[in-house]
């Protein structure tokens, strides 16, 4: 018989988490999540008044700011909290005062606010909107832990406070998703009425993330809400 020795994770998954993969469902679940969320340490910090109402927007140096000061006048942020009981940091992004459409930005796995702020000004004023983004449970300020269902409440939440605090009315939202972020702009857009919607790098399946010559889809593999 002869031995095989598995001396490197495959995308940060151990011999043991592989044979779970097959044998073991629900973990499949889990271990996908593990591969979709990698969660950056956070490079900002949102520091709230005394009213409770104003959050002041403070980057650290690996955010990789930019710009001067008067474009980070143009950032607003603010906490909300989702159905799941977390609270997330948004941000919106004035970049051009007649913009007709706001981007609902869902960002990729592996950044926070503060390392996209930058990209969002120079997007924002090259194509003439505004973007609204936030992060997920368990990124930058947010509170909680990253998974499937909390992504879905996330973005659910991100939606209703540009819809109340904003007034912006449905027909000039175009959602936005790269990556991971493809997920909750599919389930968000399934369930309201936009302008447009653009999947940047979207993802097909967590199962094809681990392994990309899957071709079956199985009853436990994740985001299935992407698959339909």
């Amino acid at each position: 018989m002869k031995t095989v020795r598995v001396k490197k994770k495959m995308n940060n998954l151990s011999f043991s988490e592989l044979c779970c993969l097959f044998c073991c469902p629900p973990c499949p679940g889990k271990i996908a999540s593990k591969l979709a969320f990698l969660p950056p340490d956070p490079t900002y910090t949102l520091m709230c008044d005394e009213s409770g109402s104003r959050w002041t927007l403070h980057l650290s140096e690996r955010a990789d700011w930019q710009y001067s000061s008067r474009e980070k006048d143009a950032i607003e942020c603010f906490m909300t909290r989702t159905s799941k009981g977390n609270r997330i940091a948004c941000m919106f992004v004035r970049c051009s005062p007649n913009a007709k459409y706001t981007l609902l930005f869902s960002h990729g796995n592996a950044v926070d606010l503060g390392q996209m702020s930058s990209f969002y000004i120079g997007l924002g004023s090259r194509i003439n909107c505004n973007i609204f983004s936030y992060d997920y449970s368990g990124y930058g300020a947010s509170s909680g832990k990253p998974t499937e269902k909390n992504l879905y409440a996330d973005i659910e939440a991100a939606w209703l406070a540009l819809r109340t605090r904003y007034g912006i009315r449905p027909e000039n939202v175009i959602i936005y998703g790269q990556s991971i972020g493809t997920v909750p702009s599919v389930d968000l857009a399934a369930r309201y009425e936009s302008a447009a919607v653009i999947l940047h790098s979207p993802l097909t399946s967590g199962m094809r993330v681990a392994f990309p010559d899957t071709k079956k889809t199985y009853c436990f593999d994740a985001f299935p809400k992407f698959l339909t």
